[in-house]
């Protein structure tokens, strides 16, 4: 009997890289609902980086920007913008991931860490994934305090925040650049012992000027999911190309977060400024026929622009938000689901026509 090498208990966080942490942590607060549970900067002993925890139900994210011009991180934000750094997995032996990740093909990003504060320890480990992104691992079942050690906790609640409902993260989306997707769908095969979930062609994705093509892989028992896309042949420069340009090469493109209420957290966010991509109000004369019955108002969908999708396990509702940055790179995907374990397929046609619609305002289509 097979045993699995790397046992991967969840999505511990998300950390970004970005150029003004303070104002970033703002951002998500106000208009997505985080709540800011622990810090670290000069106050705490932290002299060349500042970094903000914020959460949402299971969903934690990490804001961190250099105090110091020279530094590595700031010149990783020059050449990207704000950005997803590192992806961590919450592992029970980071040492023993390392070093199984690393035998099978891995590279290492810096050793094995030990950090500890009078709330005990935690085991961090890193590999290199795409780009400049990493894979983080995270040992913490001896370690009771917020966060990491290093962080101090904030006070709860959060004045500023009022959650939406957004509850996990449902999967994260990585970019790579031409011909590069099989090599990273090998990589999560043989280094991370992920298996090919789903695949998605230039037969599925595409318009009448541009396409793309996706393959997701899953780990950790098919709870976590990570698609990854690159660009395919198209008349006019595809969303991964403007990407690829935008951000300086490969990287995370979006974040789905799942809501137990699309409708009530969707309605949140653009009250709070959120700005989401909108399809053509005849996607919602079509919807009815191609997918059924759902228990969802139909209008309010359509009011909301949120869009639909079936397949043989049941249905989902998803809507994506424009870019969160000024350049074109990172957005997020609202997703409930209904039974459905797909990826909305039925709504390619339309989303991405509604995406090349705002790369042609940029003058990048």
């Amino acid at each position: 009997m097979s045993t699995d090498f790397l046992p991967l208990e969840g999505i511990d966080h998300l950390e970004f890289y970005v150029g003004n942490a303070k104002q970033a942590a703002h951002f998500y607060r106000t208009a997505f609902g985080f709540s800011l549970v622990a810090y670290k900067g000069p106050e705490t002993g932290s002299r060349d980086l500042v970094s903000y925890v914020l959460e949402q139900r299971k969903i934690r994210f990490v804001l961190t920007t250099p105090l110091l011009s020279g530094h590595p991180v700031a010149e990783e934000i020059r050449r990207h913008g704000d950005g997803v750094k590192a992806i961590a997995l919450t592992v029970p032996d980071a040492a023993a991931a390392l070093a199984e990740t690393v035998k099978r093909g891995g590279t290492a990003v810096g050793e094995l860490e030990i950090r500890s504060d009078a709330d005990g320890e935690v085991a961090l480990s890193a590999i290199q994934l795409y780009g400049e992104t990493v894979h983080a691992f995270v040992e913490r079942k001896n370690y009771r305090g917020r966060f990491l050690p290093g962080y101090v906790s904030m006070p709860v609640p959060d004045p500023l925040a009022s959650p939406v409902g957004l509850a996990h993260i449902d999967h994260i989306v990585g970019n790579v650049g031409w011909n590069q997707m099989d090599h990273w769908v090998r990589f999560y095969e043989d280094v991370m012992g992920f298996a090919l979930y789903q695949h998605f062609d230039d037969a599925d994705i595409s318009t009448e000027y541009s396409a793309l093509m996706s393959k997701v892989m899953a780990g950790g028992g098919g709870r976590i999911k990570f698609p990854i896309n690159e660009p395919a042949e198209g008349r006019r420069k595809s969303q991964i190309e403007e990407y690829l340009d935008s951000y300086g090469g490969p990287g995370v493109q979006h974040i789905a977060m799942s809501t137990p209420d699309i409708v009530a957290t969707v309605r949140a966010m653009k009250a709070r400024g959120v700005d989401f991509l909108r399809v053509p109000t005849s996607y919602y004369d079509e919807l009815p026929a191609r997918v059924g019955a759902i228990a969802e108002p139909l209008d309010q969908l359509a009011e909301l622009g949120i869009l639909v999708d079936r397949d043989e396990e049941g249905y989902m509702l998803q809507i994506f938000t424009k870019p969160v940055e000024d350049r074109p790179t990172l957005f997020y995907e609202v997703i409930q689901r209904h039974g459905s374990r797909s990826f909305g397929k039925g709504n390619f046609k339309a989303l991405f026509e509604a995406i090349e619609r705002e790369q042609d305002r940029r003058g990048n289509l």
